[in-house]
């Protein structure tokens, strides 16, 4: 019997078919730990931002009770020294792992300030005290409005939610352009909405200085907005099953014939309201604003001019939707509809807070006798562009356009 002497390790680790040299496999142990440092560097990121957002308690505390019995510009002056001392905490925080995109910075601060809505509509609904009660006082009334009340709701919860979402996938390194667009469409609803109803409305006087320190918040989300658009969205899509989706007919989709066929009442109901705002003598508009919904002449306005908007942008938006899902190729609707659903859910949810608030005067709120059909009626209408937009993005084969293959010889 040979005995055979053993080899020498030659440096690898496996000796089959795929063989790993132990430099390789460094390598990889040495890429493992660096993933795993910039992800928790960049997780630390995020949570510096969290952590920085909710810092705006004890500082609208803080600049409360320091300025209570002071003027407007102190509160100003305040306010700037906390926009600067947590830009320079965040930069610190910041300083191992810094983000490139300048949006993250952007809906830091943008975190930051939905805290403090949320502040102020917990205070101004008395749930708590002594946090923002200087700027109820010196702020301009609009604030002070049903309306105001829920947009700082609005901004205080759902829109932070948004900016965190936005900021996780900006660390993490993911697209976040679908979650930007529907913020885009809740943003653009509730800025025309609460900027024209300053304007126009029962405190159209006294616009101050705070109201165009807001025109500068406009401006920068504007500028936001052009940049999520901007953004790349290709999706990953097999060429065959674009065609697939394309060869169904609507009697074979059945849930986009329920999509059409609502379609066509919400285009009414849509112009049926703006109708009510122009002051329409229809004895169907009458009957309607007395029962379901008086808010509508409140003299705010801001019932008024989101009437005005949904007729003139959500009317054009269901015809064009019919088109999108009745002719394949459509790419756009996958945007549209994710700009409009939330465009409409942060109007809807303002419409229906503000309809229902007491600060509403009580001639304007919805009659306890019509706010079954009222709630069903709005909340129905809000509800359904969310399913749809979930349709599209979820399923959007039938509106790609399939792409040519590329023969290699």
């Amino acid at each position: 019997m040979v005995e055979h002497a053993p080899k020498r390790w030659s440096g690898t680790l496996f000796t089959s078919s795929h063989i790993v040299t132990f430099p390789q496999f460094l390598r990889s142990i040495l890429s493992f730990k660096v993933a795993q440092l910039w992800f928790a560097m960049s997780a630390s990121a995020g949570t510096g931002v969290f952590v920085l957002s909710l810092m705006s308690i004890p500082f609208c505390y803080l600049f409360n009770s320091l300025i209570y019995n002071n003027c407007a510009e102190a509160f100003f002056f305040a306010g700037c020294s906390a926009v600067l001392i947590l830009s320079t905490s965040a930069r610190f925080m910041l300083k191992k792992k810094a983000p490139i995109d300048p949006l993250f910075y952007v809906f830091a601060s943008y975190a930051f300030l939905s805290v403090v809505n949320l502040i102020i509509g917990l205070e101004q609904d008395n749930i708590i005290d002594g946090f923002v009660t200087f700027y109820l006082r010196e702020a301009d009334p609009h604030i002070n409005t049903a309306h105001g009340h829920m947009i700082s709701y609005w901004d205080g919860c759902v829109h932070y939610l948004m900016y965190l979402v936005m900021i996780a996938a900006i660390t993490w390194g993911d697209s976040y352009r679908a979650i930007g667009l529907y913020w885009v469409g809740s943003f653009l609803t509730r800025a025309i909405v609460y900027i024209l109803g300053n304007v126009v409305g029962r405190h159209g006087t006294h616009v101050g200085p705070l109201f165009l320190l807001h025109m500068l918040y406009v401006s920068v989300s504007v500028w936001v907005c052009f940049c999520i658009f901007s953004k790349p969205s290709v999706p990953d899509l097999q060429c065959a099953s674009v065609q697939e989706a394309e060869r169904k007919s609507l009697l074979h989709r059945p849930l986009d014939l329920l999509f059409i066929i609502y379609l066509i009442p919400a285009f009414a109901f849509c112009v049926f309201r703006g109708l009510i705002v122009l002051d329409c003598s229809s004895e169907w508009c009458l009957a309607y604003t007395q029962q379901y919904e008086p808010y509508l002449k409140d003299p705010s306005a801001y019932a008024k001019i989101q009437m005005l908007v949904s007729m003139l942008y959500s009317g054009p938006y269901y015809i064009i939707t019919l088109y999108g899902l009745m002719v394949p190729g459509c790419g756009w609707m996958t945007d549209l509809t994710l700009v409009h659903s939330g465009a409409l859910a942060q109007a809807q949810f303002a419409h229906i807070g503000a309809s229902l608030h007491t600060r509403t005067p009580f001639s304007y709120r919805v009659p306890a006798g019509g706010q079954h059909v009222f709630l069903l009626v709005n909340i129905l209408y809000a509800l359904v562009p969310q399913a749809l937009c979930y349709r599209c993005r979820s399923r959007p084969a039938f509106f790609l356009t399939p792409r040519p293959v590329k023969k290699t010889e």
